[in-house]
């Protein structure tokens, strides 16, 4: 039963971050005077796709979220914190997450397993980030030429 009340908190935890990004691109829409159907040409996804993400039933991926951004002159790593993809307590120059969504050469289900990947590590680790003295030292390993 344990996991079945982690899974709907968790499920909740999303549930809640969609509809907190789905009012946020509402809010940067309108400021921006753009009706649903303009942004989401500009932004080439179709109307009931961002109606739905607006609306907070749909968490669009990184790469809908950058297309948004695009088309709204906003940052993208706003986007992406607050679509929960990107952690703010991380910083924006050194960003994990960062690196991997503006890495082109990877496909979005590649990006998303590396993200969730990545999320899980440090889930296991704990909270705390390990000091300079408590990081594991790589093994000394020598070389041997042979001629």
């Amino acid at each position: 039963m344990a996991k079945g009340r982690v899974g709907e908190r968790v499920g909740e935890q999303v549930n809640k971050t969609a509809g907190a990004l789905g009012d946020y691109l509402k809010e940067q829409r309108l400021s921006a005077r753009l009706s649903l159907r303009q942004l989401a040409e500009q932004a080439g996804v179709s109307n009931p796709y961002l109606s739905q993400i607006e609306r907070g039933l749909r968490k669009p991926s990184a790469e809908v979220l950058q297309q948004i951004a695009k088309a709204m002159r906003i940052s993208a790593e706003s986007l992406y914190v607050r679509a929960g993809i990107v952690n703010p307590t991380d910083g924006v120059g050194g960003s994990v997450e960062l690196a991997v969504l503006g890495d082109t050469r990877l496909t979005e289900r590649q990006k998303q397993s590396l993200l969730d990947v990545y999320a899980s590590f440090l889930a296991l680790n704990g909270p705390e980030e390990p000091d300079a003295d408590d990081s594991p030292e790589a093994p000394a390993t020598t070389t041997t030429h042979k001629e």
